[in-house]
């Protein structure tokens, strides 16, 4: 049964625009979990059956404990690299969280990785686009792996500068942002092409994946407006990009630019770019023809991670709980609703979807949750862009980030860095890089004054 506050039912009965799905408290459906702390994203869902618990707490071994390099007499977890980002999922997306860029100091990214391509130019390299939604830079592949095996060679360093970039609200409040200019030095086997583009990404939230992998792809395409035929300035679109098992495209839902189909995809191309581990979906090393350092050293065996594995790991993802909302009847909150909604914000990050039908993961068929995001490619500007494409994705369009659970960031991950690269510091900051599409979004934010600013934020921080 949905659960609605009073005080809240009367609040939307007295705005003609709020939706009853607005002030949900459940934001995962019957998934969802009451949980505080640096665990609030670590939870089964709620309705998840005792008989199937099992198997979650076996996904979850085997996301959170380490790889090793082989042979080893941990068999089941060994072949790790032997270029790497890091030996553990858990590594990039502590406590099933957000990750964060390299603060200063720092000798390796961890949680945050480097993608890499080279524009697409001869007829060979556009046919090859077209199944891996990007042509790979030549010596390094499609990620800087930025660690090496004990004694071998990384491919790279990752530096991260950063330039101020003043923004004023109306009322001559001044907020400094920061625009990130990312570099690889130290590289470990020759140059890169010179034309190389470079597009740095944090590993983000776990929460919810399941759900959003089960909203029906008709719901996707009915929100897409690619040529924006209601004149609203919004004009998202799918991303189509290649399903390894079906040997055909499919709609995109996860990664920055939506360049994954499902989860099951998702993991077994992070443990082979990631955590160097081969798979039956991505059989090879992730070393390219001029690296000989993968046919050098011992493997884990082919494949390195199992399909009873990847099996364990997906249904591990698929069912990590959104935790509920909170504060939901502060008038702060409410207010900060109102303002959401008034500067169009909710036209990419909607609000509420229902999950289809699913006889084979009933814990999230049939649920009506609150993740505010259409799962679209949306050009958010040239100030976050990375003009490096993806599938269907150009360098200036990225897939709208859920929201639920947002607010869990500091307590969970202890930091509040956001967006792709994490280059926002706080959610302000990450509102305030907002352009293309959302310029218009972003304007209204600029002409609110401090208690709006800080209702806005309530808000988000309730989700």
């Amino acid at each position: 049964m949905t659960f609605f506050p009073k005080s809240l039912m009367v609040t939307c009965l007295a705005l003609s625009a709020c939706s009853a799905f607005a002030y949900e408290v459940k934001s995962g459906g019957d998934t969802s979990v009451k949980k505080q702390g640096a665990n609030a994203y670590s939870l089964p869902a709620a309705n998840l059956p005792m008989s199937k618990r099992l198997d979650f707490s076996v996904g979850n071994s085997f996301f959170r404990n380490p790889w090793v390099q082989a042979p080893a007499s941990t068999d089941a977890r060994d072949g790790l690299g032997p270029l790497f980002n890091t030996n553990g999922c858990q590594n990039c997306h502590i406590k099933d969280g957000r990750g964060h860029p390299p603060e200063k100091g720092d000798k390796h990214a961890v949680s945050m990785l480097v993608r890499l391509s080279i524009p697409a130019m001869t007829a060979e390299q556009k046919k090859a686009y077209i199944k891996g939604g990007v042509i790979p830079e030549p010596n390094y592949g499609d990620q800087l792996q930025d660690f090496a095996l004990q004694g071998e060679v990384p491919e790279g360093t990752i530096n991260i500068r950063y330039d101020d970039v003043p923004v004023t609200f109306s009322d001559g409040t001044v907020v400094t942002l920061r625009q990130p200019n990312v570099s690889i030095t130290q590289l470990g086997y020759g140059p890169m092409h010179p034309q190389t583009q470079l597009s740095a990404r944090v590993a983000p939230p776990m929460i919810g994946l399941g759900l959003l992998e089960s909203i029906p792809d008709q719901t996707l395409i009915g929100w897409s407006d690619q040529q924006d035929q209601d004149n609203d300035g919004i004009s998202g679109k799918v991303n189509r990009v290649w399903d390894v098992r079906k040997k055909d495209f499919a709609i995109g839902r996860f990664g920055w630019k939506a360049g994954q189909p499902n989860l099951m995809q998702q993991n077994a191309a992070a443990f082979n770019g990631d955590v160097g581990l081969t798979s039956a979906l991505f059989p090879q090393e992730n070393c390219t023809a001029t690296q000989s350092i993968c046919d050098d050293l011992p493997n884990g065996g082919a494949p390195e991670v199992s399909d009873n594995i990847l099996n364990f790991v997906e249904f591990y993802s698929q069912h990590l709980a959104v935790p509920v909302r909170r504060n939901v009847d502060d008038p702060q909150v409410k207010l900060g609703q109102t303002l959401f909604a008034k500067a169009g914000c909710d036209s990419c990050h909607k609000p509420s979807a229902k999950t289809e039908v699913r006889s084979d993961l009933p814990a999230l068929s049939n649920q009506t949750i609150h993740p505010y995001t259409d799962l679209l490619l949306h050009d958010m500007g040239p100030g976050l862009a990375d003009h490096r494409p993806e599938y269907l994705a150009n360098g200036q369009e990225w897939r709208t980030a859920p929201l639920w659970g947002i607010g869990y960031t500091q307590e969970v991950n202890g930091h509040t860095y956001f967006l792709h690269d994490g280059r926002a510091r706080n959610l302000m900051e990450a509102v305030l890089w907002h352009g293309g599409e959302a310029k218009m979004a972003q304007q209204q934010v600029l002409t609110f004054n401090e208690k709006q600013r800080d209702a806005l934020i309530a808000f988000l921080n309730s989700l």
